[in-house]
């Protein structure tokens, strides 16, 4: 029998999402948004088989929905489902990276018709909207689902097979349980790198060299503020509990290790340098996590015409895309570092082969 699955919200998670489930035989894609042009988009690439403007139209056809916008609009699309009258038993999920309040509103809702399970895939991208959906965007990567008590085995089961095509990795989270880790390892992380751009730009009135220096290292710790801030000014909103916890807890820490500075204890120092290290060594760099991952080649390349042109040919003569490219380091004479970003690890280790064997120096992060 055919089944009918509603994507509301139709930008980089919904989209890459709808890409996955419309891989399954019998399955009809439906797909609501707020935007024209982004419906307009997801008809003329076969992203979905339909498309809706209007939410309560929408989901009234649907066996299952899953919820795929911001968690405040999230939240107001799970109170609507309460006023609108469904016809048929409704599976509902979200793909929110802060549950406690979605959870919330789902165990507000009274109908008998509708079931719901949150859910959150730990996946992204540098990009945003339905233009950067890609299908293998959760490949390898932890999907979380937080069944409420309605919910049964069996429906969770069948939300783990409409998300098989993703190639994910389900793991089963308490609504708080999850809040509190992606606080931890995703959402303060954001943070910190935004206020280390601050403090950078607020020297920079007092070293103008600042921006020219400001590459490689500092770069790379600061990534992630480079991400959307209307997605994460909406995340530490609907978290600013957690945020206000951590930041507390960040400053006790900074404090003492400023205790350390001060006090020029060279081996307590080292030693807390040595149990950061050792712990961040013993993270598994093979799995994706809340944070998305970069898979980075570093190559040697000399001061001279058609270098850099040289490399991308030999990587697009094998079909492989690379993600971005930035000159670190180039001096006029002198060997420079070139930085190539690849989506997948795959990708990544074959490059590096393909460059090795053309007599190039290259080196990997691990």
């Amino acid at each position: 029998m055919k089944e009918t699955v509603l994507i509301a919200g139709l930008g980089l998670i919904g989209g890459s999402l709808a890409l996955n489930i419309k891989e399954i035989e019998n399955v009809h894609v439906l797909g609501y948004d707020a935007k024209r042009s982004t419906l307009d988009y997801c008809l003329m690439n076969g992203i979905v088989d339909n498309v809706y403007d209007d939410f309560a139209e929408a989901v009234k056809l649907a066996d299952i929905c899953i919820l795929a916008a911001p968690v405040s609009i999230t939240v107001e699309l799970i109170h609507q489902l309460n006023h609108i009258p469904l016809e048929k038993e409704l599976l509902v999920s979200d793909v929110g990276s802060v549950k406690s309040q979605i959870m919330e509103a789902a165990e507000s809702l009274t109908s008998d018709q509708i079931t719901f399970i949150g859910g959150h895939p730990m996946a992204g991208s540098h990009k945003k909207g339905i233009q950067a959906a890609k299908p293998y965007l959760f490949e390898n990567a932890i999907y979380v689902l937080s069944p409420t008590k309605k919910s049964t085995a069996e429906q969770l089961d069948r939300l783990k097979a409409l998300l098989s095509p993703t190639k994910c990795k389900f793991l089963i989270l308490d609504p708080e349980e999850h809040d509190e880790m992606t606080s931890v390892i995703s959402h303060f992380p954001h943070l910190i790198a935004s206020s280390l751009v601050h403090q950078a730009r607020n020297w920079q009135s007092k070293h103008p060299y600042i921006p020219k220096l400001a590459a490689g290292g500092f770069r790379d710790i600061t990534r992630i503020a480079s991400s959307n801030p209307l997605m994460w000014r909406d995340i530490f909103f609907q978290n600013r509990e957690k945020m206000s916890r951590l930041l507390a807890d960040w400053i006790v820490e900074m404090q003492q290790l400023k205790t350390l500075i001060d006090s020029g204890e060279k081996q307590q120092i080292q030693t807390y340098l040595e149990q950061a290290k050792d712990y961040r060594d013993g993270l598994d760099s093979k799995k994706k996590g809340a944070i998305l991952s970069y898979y980075d080649i570093y190559v040697d390349i000399f001061d001279q015409p058609g270098a850099l042109l040289k490399v991308i040919g030999l990587l697009a003569e094998h079909d492989i895309s690379i993600n971005n490219i930035e000159i670190l380091e180039i001096r006029e004479g002198i060997t420079g570092v070139l930085r190539l970003s690849f989506q997948n690890k795959n990708d990544q280790q074959l490059s590096q082969a393909i460059l090795n064997k053309n007599k190039y120096e290259t080196m990997i992060e691990e």
